[in-house]
This record gives structure tokens, C-alpha cells and sequence, in this order.
């Protein structure tokens, strides 16, 4: 299951305890914003997307959108997201439960600037259910083969 994978893999920190498991569905921003009672825009958002065939996370605030040019301009391809089975098989978690934590080896994750508006953010963690609450930072640091910070959203 996922959320083991999450579990074990911030165990490694000392950090396992930090997630926090929803009695209620955390699947879409919306419902993760209620879940945790916080804006939507904290809700970090795992997109997953292939470039050059392979896959990649881009994680962003909740109430952001991939800007197309942007995407275009960072990672020199147009912004082709995996299907909800290319997701579960390529990152190693369920759409509604993606995270850049426990994924398989070589995805490479980007986190957006969107993300550093807020002091803390709650990604999803491998469920439809959980989330960790993070720093930017943290999330920078716990970021399973995080390659930097990206702008690829639109200005809302």
C-alpha cells in the first residue's frame, strides 16, 4: 500500500508520525482543504507529467495551474500529464494520493514557487486519505529526488 511506502520512507526521519490520516476522502484539493481545514491554495498538488518518456512530479499550491509556455519554455517539451494508470505505475502512488515521497527510483520531482506563499503546506501521503504538513523547506528537503524550485504556473 502507499502510505506504507510514505510511512517507511519518513520513518527514516523520525518524521512517521507527522502524517496525518483523514477519516474523510483528501483525494481532490477541495476535499483536502476541508479535511485539513486550511485554504485550498496549501494543499500541495502532485502533477505528474512525462518528459522525454520519462516521468516527472511538478508540485504545486492547490489553486494554481500549469502556465503551458512556462512549462514549455523550463522543460523544453508541451505538458503531457500521465494517465491515472501511467501515474499509479510510473510514480509508484495512486492518483489522490500522489506525493514526491516513497516514489519510484528516477522520477525526479520539481516543487513551484506557488508553494513558498505559505509557511506550511500538506502534500498528500501515498493515500486518499493522509497528508504531512511541511514547511517549503521541508518539503525541499524531504522531496524524494527533488531537482529545485520551478515557476511553471499561472499568475492567478
Amino acid at each position: 500500500m502507499s502510505i506504507e511506502r510514505v510511512r517507511n520512507y519518513f520513518d527514516r526521519f523520525g518524521m512517521k508520525d507527522r502524517i496525518i490520516e483523514f477519516a474523510t476522502s483528501s483525494a481532490t484539493v477541495e476535499l483536502a482543504a476541508q479535511a485539513a481545514g486550511v485554504e485550498p491554495g496549501r494543499i500541495a498538488k502532485s502533477l505528474s507529467f512525462k518528459v522525454d518518456e520519462q516521468p516527472i512530479l511538478i508540485i504545486v499550491a492547490g489553486d494554481e495551474k500549469i502556465d503551458n509556455s512556462k512549462y514549455k519554455h523550463t522543460f523544453h517539451a508541451k505538458a503531457k500529464m500521465l494517465t491515472f494508470d501511467e501515474a499509479e505505475e510510473l510514480i509508484g502512488h495512486a492518483v489522490g494520493g500522489v506525493c514526491p515521497f516513497g516514489i519510484n527510483e528516477g522520477v525526479k520531482v520539481y516543487l513551484d514557487e506557488s508553494l513558498k506563499r505559505f509557511p506550511t503546506v500538506y502534500p498528500a501521503a501515498g493515500s486518499s486519505n493522509s497528508a504531512i504538513e511541511l514547511t517549503p523547506e521541508e518539503m525541499e528537503k524531504y522531496a524524494e529526488n527533488c531537482q529545485g524550485w520551478v515557476d511553471v504556473c499561472k499568475m492567478m
